[in-house]
Formats: C-alpha cells, sequence, structure tokens
C-alpha cells in the first residue's frame, strides 16, 4: 500500500536500520533540497540506506505560498521563461548540474498534456513571456517534486507527513527529535533541515494598538499579511479602504478586491478583454488603453506608502547584445576583503558605495556598448577612470557628466528610490494626475529597449545579490536594501500597472502620495490617513490594510518551532533573520557556533537570495546553498555510518573539523503527507519500503 502520514512511524528497528534527515517544509526550497540529495547521493552516498521525512500541512512541491488551492487572477511575479528549479552551466556547484525544464518548456512539453483539471488552456497558451497563474507554477512545482522523487537512487525513502512541527530537540552531538502537531511520539534524526519559507507573525506595537482601536470602535483592522490567505470579506463595497504599501501583496489586494468582485477590463476602443490573463504576455499592452468597468461590490482604495509610487514595473524586453562583464566592484574579492576586516562593519558605509560603483558600472557598460552615439568617450578611457574613481565621489560625478551629456541617460540611484521626494501638491486631485503620468512613463520606459542600460542595472542586482548572501547579517542592510531591490527589481508585471491606472481613471484606486501616515482618531472612530505629498489633507475609512508581509521579528513569529529554536539558542540578525553558516547552512547559535545538525535554507536566514526562483543562466545563489547544504548532509552521514561501523559517535567533538565541518570543506571538492495520487507502491527499496514517487525513468540529466 502507499506511504501515508497515518502509516509512517519510527520504530527502535527502523531508527536502526537507516540513517534519518528530517526536512521542515515541502515547497520549492525542499523540493531544491531534495533534488541536490537526489544529485549527489550516488557520488557521496552510493548505496547507503537513508530515511527523508518530509513534514508540511501543505502538499509537496508548492507548499503553502504556491499550493494549488488559490485564485487563478492570482499571477506570479515573474515570466515562464525566468523560472526554473533546476540547474545548469552557470551554477558553481560542487555537486553535479542536472538540467531540466524551464516553467514554459515544461508547460510546452510536459504540463499541457497532463494539466490538472482547470489548467489546460493556460498550460497550452503558456509561452516564455507569460506572466503564469499561481495555480500554473503550482502543477509545475508538483511535478518538479514528483521527478525529484523518482530520481533518487534505491535506498533513499521519502516519507511525506501533512503536518507541522513544533519543535525540535536533542544534543548538539546526538540524534534530534522533531515533534509535530497532534503525535504522541516524536521523529527521531540523525539531522534536521528547516526549508520553511515565508513566516507569519504577530502584531508590533503599532499594528497592535490599531487593531485594539478597531475592536473598540467597530472598524476593519487588516495587520501585515499574506494577500491570499486574508480575509477581505468585510471590505465593503463603496466604503473607502486606506490601504499602506504599494508593492506586490497591495497588487494582490488590487485583483482580489476589483477582478475578484466581478469587475472587468475592455480596451478604450471597446474590443473587450475576454481572459483577465489575455495581456499577461510581458507587452505592458502599451498599444491601448484600458477602461475598467466596475461591478459594484469593489470598495474604494486609498493606497500611500514611504515612496508614494508603485514598484517599478517588469522589463518587458530581453537583453541582446553584450552583457555586463558581472560582478566588477562587488566580486568575491571584495568580500573577501570585507569579511576579513577587524571590528564591526557598517552596511552605509562599507557595502553600500561598492553596490552603487557596481551598479553605475552594468549601467554605463550597457550604455557605451548598445547606445554609443548618446556617450562622448572612449569606452576604455571611461571605464580606466570609472575605476579610479571614489564611489560617490566629485570626480565620478565630473566624470559621468563629461562622458554622458544627456542627464536622463545618467544612473541617479536616489531619485530612483524616492521620485516625489520634495514634491507637494495642492490637492489630492493633483496628485492623481502626477501618479497616472509617472506610471504611464515607467511602463513605456520599461517596456522600450532604448532604455535598455536599465535591464544591465537589473542584472546588476542580480549579481550584487549573489554576493551579499555571503555577508550574511551585513548583506541584509537592516532591511533597506532588500527593499530597494525588491522595488526596483522585482515589482509586477506591466499589465498589472496598465490595470492599476484604469482603476486610478475610474476613481476606484486614490493615490495617497509619499510618506504616508495613519492616526486612530479617538473622538471620531476613524482611521485618518495622510501624506507628505498634500501636506493638510487627510483621508478618513473606517476600514485599513497593511499590504505588506509581516517582519522576520524572532519576537513575534508566529512559528512554535522557531520560537522554541530562539529560545534553545539560536542566533538572529539585527533585521530578524534566522542566523545560518553562509557556508552550508547550519543554524547559528548565540555562542557563534554552527550546529551541527541542523541546517536552515529559504528568505527567512541571514542567506536569503534574491527572489523566490531563479532565472536559467544567472548562477542561482539560492541553488548553491541547496548544493552545499545536501553535500554536507550527506557527508555528515556517511561519516555516520563509518562511525557507527568502528563504534564511534559522529560528532561527538562539535568544536573541531568534524562531519559536518568536513561536508563543507567537501564544496570545494572537484567531484563534478496523506498519500496522494503520486504516492505509489511500485518502487521499494531494499528494505522492502515502498518509495514515495513513480520509478519511472527521470529526465534529469547529469553533466560531468
Amino acid at each position: 500500500m502507499p506511504v501515508s502520514s497515518d502509516t509512517v512511524r519510527t520504530s527502535p528497528a527502523q531508527e536502526a536500520a537507516a540513517p534519518t534527515v528530517v526536512v521542515i517544509g515541502a515547497g520549492p526550497r525542499g523540493t531544491g533540497f531534495l533534488e541536490r540529495i537526489a544529485a549527489n547521493a550516488r557520488s557521496l552516498y552510493d548505496g547507503l540506506p537513508l530515511d527523508i521525512h518530509l513534514v508540511d500541512p501543505y502538499p509537496p512541491g508548492g507548499g503553502r505560498i504556491w499550493r494549488r488551492d488559490q485564485s487563478p487572477l492570482l499571477w506570479m511575479n515573474s515570466m515562464a521563461q525566468d523560472v526554473t528549479m533546476f540547474t545548469d552551466a552557470s551554477v558553481p556547484l560542487a555537486g553535479p548540474v542536472r538540467e531540466g525544464p524551464a516553467l514554459h518548456e515544461w508547460a510546452r512539453d510536459i504540463g499541457a498534456e497532463r494539466a490538472p483539471a482547470g489548467l489546460g488552456d493556460e498550460l497550452g497558451a503558456l509561452t516564455g513571456p507569460s506572466f503564469p497563474s499561481r495555480q500554473a507554477q503550482s502543477a509545475y512545482l508538483s511535478w518538479v517534486y514528483e521527478q525529484t522523487v523518482a530520481a533518487l537512487p534505491p535506498g533513499v525513502t521519502v516519507h511525506p507527513h501533512r503536518t507541522s512541527a513544533v519543535r525540535v530537540s536533542g544534543p548538539r552531538d546526538g540524534r534530534q527529535r522533531v515533534w509535530l502537531a497532534g503525535r504522541g511520539e516524536p521523529l527521531t534524526a540523525d539531522l534536521v533541515v528547516l526549508t520553511i519559507g515565508h513566516l507569519d507573525g504577530e502584531p508590533d506595537a503599532e499594528q497592535a494598538e490599531l487593531g485594539r482601536f478597531a475592536r473598540r470602535h467597530g472598524l476593519v483592522h487588516l495587520p501585515p499579511d499574506f494577500t491570499a490567505d486574508s480575509d477581505l470579506s468585510a471590505l465593503r463595497a463603496g466604503e473607502p479602504v486606506l490601504v499602506r504599501g504599494l508593492g506586490l501583496a497591495f497588487v494582490d489586494l488590487m485583483v482580489l478586491l476589483t477582478e475578484g468582485r466581478g469587475g472587468r477590463y475592455s480596451e478604450s476602443d471597446a474590443n473587450a478583454v475576454a481572459d483577465g490573463n489575455a495581456d499577461a504576455d510581458g507587452s505592458g499592452g502599451s498599444e491601448g488603453e484600458l477602461v475598467y468597468h466596475p461591478s459594484g461590490n469593489e470598495p474604494v482604495l486609498y493606497v500611500g506608502s514611504r515612496r508614494g509610487v508603485p514598484y517599478h514595473s517588469k522589463i518587458g524586453y530581453p537583453l541582446d547584445g553584450e552583457r555586463p562583464p558581472l560582478p566588477r566592484f562587488l566580486g568575491p574579492e571584495q568580500i573577501d576583503e570585507l569579511l576579513a576586516r577587524p571590528g564591526p562593519r557598517d552596511f552605509t558605509r562599507d557595502v553600500r558605495p561598492l553596490i552603487d560603483k557596481e551598479l553605475g558600472f552594468a549601467h554605463y557598460h550597457r550604455l557605451f556598448t548598445a547606445h554609443p552615439e548618446r556617450v562622448r568617450m572612449d569606452r576604455a578611457r571611461f571605464e580606466e577612470k570609472y575605476a579610479a574613481a571614489g564611489p560617490g565621489s566629485p570626480e565620478l560625478a565630473a566624470l559621468v557628466a563629461a562622458a554622458v551629456p544627456d542627464p536622463a541617460d545618467r544612473l541617479d540611484l536616489a531619485a530612483l528610490d524616492r521620485p516625489l521626494e520634495g514634491e507637494k501638491f495642492a490637492s489630492y486631485e493633483a496628485l492623481q494626475e502626477r501618479l497616472r503620468a509617472y506610471v504611464s512613463a515607467d511602463l513605456t520606459r520599461r517596456h522600450d529597449p532604448a532604455h535598455s542600460a536599465d535591464l544591465a542595472v537589473f542584472l546588476g542586482l542580480l549579481s550584487v545579490y549573489g554576493q551579499l548572501v555571503r555577508l550574511g547579517d551585513l548583506g541584509a542592510g537592516g532591511g533597506g536594501w532588500h527593499g530597494f531591490f525588491s522595488y526596483l527589481a522585482s515589482g509586477p508585471p506591466g499589465p498589472r500597472l496598465r490595470r492599476l491606472l484604469a482603476l486610478s481613471r475610474a476613481g476606484t484606486v486614490r493615490f495617497l502620495g509619499a510618506g504616508m501616515t495613519v492616526e486612530a482618531d479617538e473622538r471620531g472612530g476613524v482611521f485618518r490617513a495622510g501624506s507628505a505629498s498634500v501636506p493638510g489633507e487627510y483621508v478618513e475609512a473606517r476600514a485599513l490594510v497593511e499590504a505588506r508581509l509581516p517582519d522576520p521579528d524572532p519576537e513575534r513569529t508566529r512559528s512554535p518551532l522557531l520560537r522554541a529554536l530562539y529560545e534553545e539558542g539560536a542566533a538572529t540578525s539585527a533585521a530578524g533573520l534566522v542566523r545560518v553558516d553562509p557556508g552550508d547552512g547550519r543554524l547559528v547559535g548565540h555562542d557563534g557556533r554552527p550546529h551541527p545538525r541542523r541546517f536552515a535554507l529559504g528568505p527567512y536566514t541571514t542567506a536569503r537570495s534574491s527572489g523566490a526562483f531563479t532565472r536559467p543562466g544567472t548562477g542561482g545563489p539560492a541553488f548553491r546553498q541547496n548544493d552545499a547544504t545536501a553535500r554536507a548532509v550527506l557527508t555528515f552521514l556517511r561519516e555516520a555510518v563509518c562511525a557507527a561501523g568502528a563504534g564511534r559517535r559522529p560528532g561527538s567533538d562539535p568544536t573541531g573539523p568534524g562531519p559536518a565541518a568536513q561536508g563543507s570543506a567537501d564544496q570545494d571538492s572537484a567531484d563534478p503527507d496523506s498519500a496522494g495520487p503520486h504516492d505509489r507502491p511500485d518502487s521499494a527499496g531494499p528494505r522492502g519500503r515502498p518509495r514515495v514517487g513513480a520509478p519511472a525513468r527521470s529526465p534529469l540529466s547529469p553533466h560531468d
């Protein structure tokens, strides 16, 4: 019979039979870690038995965020051609590369024929520049999980548990116990790997006070949350709703409260947009103006933020010609130097100038190579002088002014970061015109290859993020850098901003401006919002939505698992991220020592990468991290088996070069849930227990 979470139990006999790893989190990161186990097992762990227990209340592959059970109106924030779960030659791995299809290739070659109910049409029409629905991505991730399990060597068995882990206990030099919700007995493991993704959090002091105010006056307050999981039913038709945040959480909110309530769009020439994803091809739809037709069920959204403008549109054209040779000013050499410096390091003083110079280099390299008619200097001479000038120095500014005559062609990161800085408007009506013009100009620019230096800066941002992973807490920049990266490089698809413009013209969305403030008016019993953009003017409402994700504050996490780890001594960064060893992902304690038996991967750690998924051919820091952790895990377990045969306890000297440390060093070697429909009993390992997944030949092809 198939393996199920209701029948899997670990008995003393089973524990003695095979080393055990518990992976907590079955979403994309957990799946990516398993893929690296499959890729490395034959060279590092060939022929040895291994039990892997996979713990997640949501289906494996997609996990919570990418589960099938969410609105089909919600899209991915990436083009299908920019999403892959497989390594390629660009990734600096110690383990073998195993290629596989990107999302659009999978949809074309495999997914359309095997599409789950309701997804056939979308997958059949999916192309590289399309922005897929999250349901489509869920189907891709489920397939990747199935193929990953099928690629595991004989003797490696996966046991899904459709529940949550609530606590990990155990000594540093001994086996760990993973306690599951609703289970009396823990899973016993040699190693534990946390791949739990984004986290929920309790409200901070401000949010808690706003919540109490709302309850006193019968108002609606929705604190930071995943929009797809929020209960929006309390936001009533026709009533004003204050929204704080103009990032991706706002975009989801906008969609669910408009199209999700029956509204529709048409082109200004009266040609209706029949499908909500009809213009989701990356073009931005600049050929016509959209008109929004309300259903009458929408609230009126008054939205603002610190910047007061939406995130920049996704770039809607490919890069042709020469790519910027990155990294140049922030690469491994500079990171090594920063890490070797004695004493405390400061992000603003020590790191940000190097980032700005790297982004400037990417910008001007592209300008010189792709648009030489807009520069007035020999490129080699410019780059020599650029390299010699200090970041942010008068010499650098003078060089740029001499070489690039049009100020519009110069990179001004401060102006990009705060486009409304210093602007004041006499009324909210005047602000609406300014914001619509801003969004329209952004859409035009981000879909015009004449501004391809913007795409070079995007590539520079990806390069920078890949380097900053090694700096851990310092690389997070106190949270400000990650926000700037997301605003500039991880904005919404162009079609989403076209819809935002239509909603603004229809009056369904009203912009509040930059420096948004929210007050709780006890006398009036309402929320009141204002902004620095329209001084002295306010908007009152009985509903407030915080359109952003919860902050990763360890003191407010809703995860009992992380709370228990913090109480036991796991360290966090100043930005609230779980501190891990950047070499192999081991959890770091308050004493600075990596835990030999506990690992963590993902956006809640100090080694978080730049996005949810990796673009093919871009080096994939997340793939590199997954590979390093998988190799450390397999090396530890191989040593454990050898130590057991020799009568030793593996990892008994946590301060010395034990098995975990050996696993990290090995990275530099030359060695190139309840049962679901795919839980099949016809693939048994050497101990006679079924492996999850079909035994069919995997399409993953290893490279030497």
